[in-house]
C-alpha cells in the first residue's frame, strides 16, 4: 500500500515539473528583441511590482506568449498594450499614463517634497527664535534674586 501511494505522489510531482517546465515559443531574433522590450513595460499581475520579463509565474509566461502572438500577427506596440489594458486594466503597465485619472500619481511626490521642505524650514526659524529671545530683563533677573535669597535663608 505504501509503495502504490509513494509511487502516485512521485507521478503527481513529476506532472507538475514537467508542465512548469514548458518551453516559451521563441520569435526570430529581431521580433523576440522587440517582445522582450516589450516584456520590461508590462507588469507580471500576480507579483509585487515586477515585470513580465523578470518573472518566473505561470501568468507572466501565458502574458509573454500573447505577446510574441500579438506581435507575429503583425500589431504594433502600442496595439498590443492598448489590448492588454483593455484586458487587465491601466495596473498591467509598470510606468502609469500620464492621464487625468493619474495625476495625484504624478504631482504627489512633488507636493509632499515641498510640503517637507515647508515644514523643515518652520521649524528651524522657531528654532532660531526660541533661542535668540532666552536672556532675562533686569526686571525679571530682580524678581528671580529675591525669591532664591527668600528660599536660601
Amino acid at each position: 500500500m505504501h509503495r502504490w501511494f509513494a509511487g502516485l505522489v512521485l507521478v503527481a510531482l513529476a506532472l507538475s515539473f514537467s508542465a512548469g517546465a514548458r518551453a516559451e515559443t521563441q520569435l526570430n531574433p529581431e521580433l523576440e528583441e522587440r517582445a522582450r522590450a516589450l516584456f520590461l513595460e508590462l507588469r507580471c499581475v500576480v507579483c509585487q511590482n515586477q515585470s513580465i520579463g523578470d518573472s518566473d509565474a505561470d501568468v507572466a509566461r501565458d502574458l509573454r506568449e500573447i505577446v510574441r502572438e500579438q506581435i507575429q500577427a503583425g500589431q504594433t506596440n502600442q496595439q498590443i498594450r492598448t489590448f492588454l489594458v483593455d484586458r487587465y486594466g491601466e495596473f498591467i503597465l509598470l510606468k502609469p499614463v500620464f492621464a487625468w485619472h493619474t495625476l495625484v500619481l504624478w504631482v504627489a511626490p512633488v507636493f509632499l517634497l515641498l510640503l517637507g521642505g515647508f515644514m523643515a524650514w518652520r521649524v528651524s526659524t522657531s528654532a532660531k527664535r526660541a533661542v535668540r529671545d532666552d536672556s532675562l530683563s533686569e526686571d525679571e533677573e530682580a524678581a528671580l534674586n529675591e525669591i532664591i535669597d527668600r528660599h536660601t535663608k
